[in-house]
């Protein structure tokens, strides 16, 4: 009890010290020992570190999981050391309405159809963002935490010790400055008259006092720039081996990259699917949309309409790369269009052609297209002035 006592005695003389060396720096009333260029640097790196890495890591969970009450329930489950529950994602949770949708709508049904259709690829949507989140978790988010939590907590410890060492340093050199100047006074200046003797043994004691407080001060300060060098070179290794984290950051940050490449690439290429089957099957539907279709649907109202029109059109060449096996293919130039079935198309999106035999398309333009026999249902024959080439159907809306 009685060494508790003296422990906890000293420490509060420790942490006293220590407060009235702060108070008096902060009011410029006492020296503080500065540290070299180099090693601000090493400081102020790992705080730019420390910081940008917080709001980096702050804003990937926003990225990976937009809803605040989500983010803040995985949190406490985290703190809790509990398994995080299994959460549905919104494609995954749309495309289960789109199902619903479809199974009491009708199923069969062209609305029903293409209702079960877009749910299976938002499904397989869902399920891509489920893989990049976890993955990204993984790769990004947990390195990224473990910095924070672990080396740079380590950091902080040493470099607020370092701090408290520091001031224990100042402390020494400022109670050694007032010790000397103590006994620089007591020995030029005595207290006494040289004939009274008693007060020259008095004065005599005390320079002897003051010579001893000087060697105590003198002790303590070699200790305590002792104790402060072995701290701020401890610190000094640590920051410097922000350098490395650095180095796992950037190839977390490859990772990351990587993994957001393979899930934009697979949504990229489901809705790509996706937008085929809708195209493909959209003439069925609707016959009367795209020209070309020979086989609609449904029957035709009248033998004037322009589904039969465009059924029953003249026989003309092939075009370029659509011909059917064994017949010879024609060049676009040498393509002349039918008698009837041309109609205007005004462009939905901007195309790029692929080769020569395509025709590049801009926005909101008005292209006259049309169809021959054999022809994929999925691509037309588009003209612009004295242009032509095959241009696809799900970028166009035809007119008339």
């Amino acid at each position: 009890m009685d060494f508790n006592m003296k422990k906890l005695a000293s420490d509060a003389g420790i942490f006293f010290t220590r407060a009235v060396q702060f108070t008096e720096e902060k009011f410029g009333q006492a020296e503080k020992t500065e540290l070299d260029a180099h090693f601000e640097n090493l400081l102020a790196r790992a705080d730019s570190t420390k910081n940008w890495t917080e709001k980096i890591l702050r804003q990937t969970e926003v990225l990976l999981q937009p809803n605040p009450s989500a983010r803040v329930e995985e949190f406490l489950y985290e703190k809790l050391d509990r398994k995080v529950p299994s959460r549905v994602t919104n494609g995954e949770l749309l495309a289960q309405y789109m199902a619903e949708a479809a199974s009491e709508l009708g199923p069969t049904t062209p609305y029903g159809k293409t209702l079960i259709k877009v749910a299976e690829a938002e499904k397989r949507l869902g399920a891509a963002e489920r893989d990049f989140i976890h993955t990204a978790s993984i790769n990004f988010l947990t390195p990224l935490r473990n910095f924070l939590e672990g080396d740079w907590k380590t950091i902080s410890k040493e470099r607020r010790l370092l701090q408290n060492r520091r001031l224990d340093l100042d402390a020494c050199k400022a109670r050694l400055k007032k010790a000397k100047a103590a006994e620089a006074k007591a020995t030029t200046v005595p207290d006494f008259q040289e004939t009274r003797p008693r007060n020259y043994i008095l004065s005599a004691s005390a320079s002897a006092l003051w010579n001893d407080e000087v060697d105590k001060a003198e002790q303590e300060l070699r200790v305590a720039q002792t104790e402060f060098d072995r701290q701020a070179e401890v610190t000094r290794l640590l920051l410097e081996g922000i350098s490395s984290t650095h180095v796992n950051h950037l190839r977390c940050l490859h990772e990351f990259v990587e993994s957001q490449t393979t899930y934009y690439a697979q949504c990229y290429r489901h809705m790509l699917d996706l937008q085929k089957q809708l195209g493909s099957s959209q003439g069925a539907i609707f016959p009367g949309t795209f020209v070309g279709t020979t086989e609609p649907a449904s029957p035709p109202l009248s033998s004037t309409s322009p589904t039969t029109t465009a059924a029953t059109m003249p026989v003309g060449p092939s075009v370029a790369g659509l011909a059917p096996p064994g017949e010879a293919a024609l060049c676009l130039e040498e393509v002349t269009p039918p008698a009837s079935g041309t109609r205007k198309a005004r462009v939905l999106y901007d195309y790029e052609a692929a080769d020569s035999s395509e025709l590049a398309l801009l926005a909101d333009e008005l292209i006259t297209v049309y169809s021959l026999p054999g022809m994929d249902p999925d691509w037309l024959i588009g003209e612009r002035g004295n242009k032509k080439g095959k241009v696809p159907v799900t970028y166009l809306e035809l007119l008339s």
